[in-house]
């Protein structure tokens, strides 16, 4: 274990100083990197350790997003305090979500569902608000300035978005090692068996959904203040939902470090055969990959590639000789 630490630190301080020697283009990649893990391990939290799936995780982004925004024009608010507000916003629908599924005993297909059907309402509220800009969209212009989130170049971003992953990892594993995450994680294995045993189904579950929307949601202010252009049929869709969940289920669910490895194997991925499908006069091609390397994983990675990495290197940081 203290191998592990040892190695994650070193892979921490190798990322402070990368920025120094890379490009703005890979600059960006990283930051993109970043930012889905933190949104891949937000999600993780309800879905990986209560088992409880969601689809509608963009409903949340699009909340951190658009209050954020709000309350910077009508108040005058830092993006960095209204993303706190947008936070508490994000997890009161969340707990409004889940009173609906969780209280009226909904459970899988179901309740995804229910969160997609929430997930639309929301796009579909936002599209037809002048003061969001509609079916065009919302540009912002940007007041470049630490205080309101918008800085020239990309280094700045880059650890920003780095902070949000440390600060998901921190708070995954805390959760991890109380009473509230074992308890999430009992429900996940044997939900009857845990009630049984008097664990409160219900509220432990509204825990989950309320922190899972809540950290989703600060994810909306840095998505706001790094593009400086939102529009509810791309952030707020069911594909960005899905981009969301992709990297938990390919790195692994219910893990600390799964949707970190998952952004890191597929994100890069991702942007690189975007832009390049995209001037070859091909758009939407990098979909088609995304589909085969899904197909892959649940082949052939059905635990997620993390639990065959830990196998491969754990004589390596436990100091065995592999035979």
């Amino acid at each position: 274990m203290r191998k592990l630490y040892l190695f994650l630190l070193l892979a921490f301080l190798i990322l402070l100083v990368l920025p120094k020697v890379m490009s703005s283009y890979a600059l960006g990649i990283f930051i993109m990197i970043f930012f889905y893990a933190y949104l891949g391990q937000s999600w993780n939290i309800l879905t990986g350790y209560t088992g409880v799936i969601s689809l509608g995780h963009s409903l949340y982004v699009g909340i951190g997003a658009y209050m954020t925004y709000l309350l910077t024009l009508t108040l005058g608010l830092p993006p960095w305090i209204g993303m706190w507000i947008g936070g508490i916003c994000a997890g009161a629908v969340g707990l409004v979500i889940g009173f609906f599924g969780f209280r009226f005993g909904l459970k899988g297909v179901y309740f995804v569902l229910l969160t997609i059907s929430f997930a639309e309402i929301g796009r579909l509220i936002v599209l037809h608000l002048k003061v969001f800009g509609s079916f065009q969209g919302l540009f912002i212009t940007p007041h470049f300035s630490a205080v309101n989130f918008q800085f020239k170049d990309n280094v700045p971003y880059y650890y920003i978005a780095l902070g949000y992953v440390v600060f998901s990892l921190i708070v995954v594993r805390l959760l991890e090692r109380s009473k509230i995450g074992r308890y999430m994680v009992a429900l996940r294995e044997e939900e009857e068996a845990a009630e049984s045993l008097g664990v409160d189904v219900f509220k432990y579950k509204m825990i989950a959904i309320f922190i899972s929307a809540f950290m989703t949601s600060l994810a909306g202010a840095f998505y706001t203040n790094y593009l400086y252009y939102l529009h509810p049929s791309t952030m707020m869709s069911m594909a960005f939902s899905i981009e969301i969940i992709l990297r938990p289920i390919i790195g692994g669910m219910g893990t600390v470090l799964g949707p970190v490895i998952g952004s890191f194997l597929i994100t890069p991925l991702a942007e690189i055969s975007r832009t390049y499908f995209a001037k070859a006069g091909y758009e939407g091609l990098h979909l088609v990959i995304y589909g085969f390397l899904l197909v892959a994983v649940v082949l052939f990675f059905p635990r997620g590639v993390i639990s065959y990495m830990k196998k491969a290197l754990s004589p390596l940081l436990s100091g065995e000789k592999s035979h």
